[in-house]
């Protein structure tokens, strides 16, 4: 089968199109026959050798931990699903035509594969952290960096959560961000003023890592009402860096539901063919990201 791969930590060039042997489906997991792998910035930080405790690796290795497909091995003692059923999950190795899930649920109906293998992650993510940054119903949650995967769930499970929601982002990205319901402001300089213009701020997330930390704490005045994904300093600051999943099929369970109500929906901004997933992680490392990026095979 295809896969990508690197052999030594690095920039994208390391990436690899290799033919690998095919992974098989464990106790406990299935295989699916992968339709579109979502790329995340996990994805190209884990490339580049980063010291991330969840995501212990070995070279040579595989790309990537989400993905949508056709399951064609189910292992033993997995029960609820079968082989031909649609499934979107995380498992390892993603950026193959095989892969083994260790966490699935059934695609919502009329999702597309490409659609379905950018929210298992980030669902997850959005969830924990919304939990984590302790934001309740009344209050209101600042999002920095709001556009991408992460930032566009967030947006929409805080605001069927009752909280309002401030978003930044880029001056091309404003329209979308009002579009899910947001406060929407650009980043740069004078955000801050601008944020303070908007409305008080009781807690907020950094999503980007741009090094917002100090200014967040000044907006909240609380370091325990702030919560990064994306800046390994923000414990300099009294802040939680949160790194660690939660629990993933519980997140993939909320995600069906909520996109069955209706009440999340994140676009693909583009699709990559699997021998350009260097592409892919150029463009995710740049930012700027309306909704998904995702690799199809």
């Amino acid at each position: 089968m295809r896969k990508v791969n690197f052999a030594e930590f690095g920039g994208p060039d390391v990436l690899r199109l290799i033919d690998a042997e095919e992974p098989h489906a464990g106790p406990g997991r299935i295989r699916v026959a992968v339709r579109a792998a979502g790329v995340n910035p996990v994805d190209w930080r884990v490339r580049e050798g980063q010291v991330l405790g969840a995501h212990p690796i070995e070279s040579p290795a595989g790309v990537g931990q989400d993905a949508a497909g056709v399951v064609d091995e189910v292992g033993e003692g997995v029960d609820g699903v079968e082989i031909g059923d649609h499934v979107f999950g995380e498992g390892s190795s993603t950026y193959a035509e095989f892969a083994v899930l260790s966490a699935w649920a059934r695609m919502p109906e009329g999702l597309t594969f490409e659609e379905a293998a950018g929210y298992p992650s980030v669902v997850e993510t959005a969830l924990r952290v919304i939990d984590q940054v302790g934001v309740r119903p009344g209050e209101t949650l600042l999002v920095s960096g709001a556009s991408g995967g992460v930032g566009s769930a967030v947006l929409q499970i805080a605001r069927d959560r009752g909280i309002a929601v401030i978003g930044t982002g880029g001056a091309s990205n404003q329209d979308y961000l009002r579009g899910l319901g947001a406060l929407a402001t650009t980043y740069g300089a004078g955000w801050v003023e601008r944020v303070r213009r908007l409305g008080r701020v009781d807690a907020a997330l950094d999503l980007a890592g741009s090094g917002v930390i100090r200014e967040l704490v000044e907006l909240t005045g609380d370091p325990r009402r702030v919560v990064s994904i994306a800046d390994l300093g923000a414990p300099e600051f009294g802040v939680r860096f949160s790194g660690v999943a939660g629990s993933v099929p519980e997140a993939l369970a909320e995600a069906a539901r909520l996109i069955a109500r209706g009440k999340l929906h994140i676009p693909v901004e583009k699709a990559y063919p699997l021998a350009e997933a260097a592409a892919a992680h150029v463009d995710s490392q740049a930012g700027h990201t309306r909704g998904r990026r995702v690799v199809v095979i």
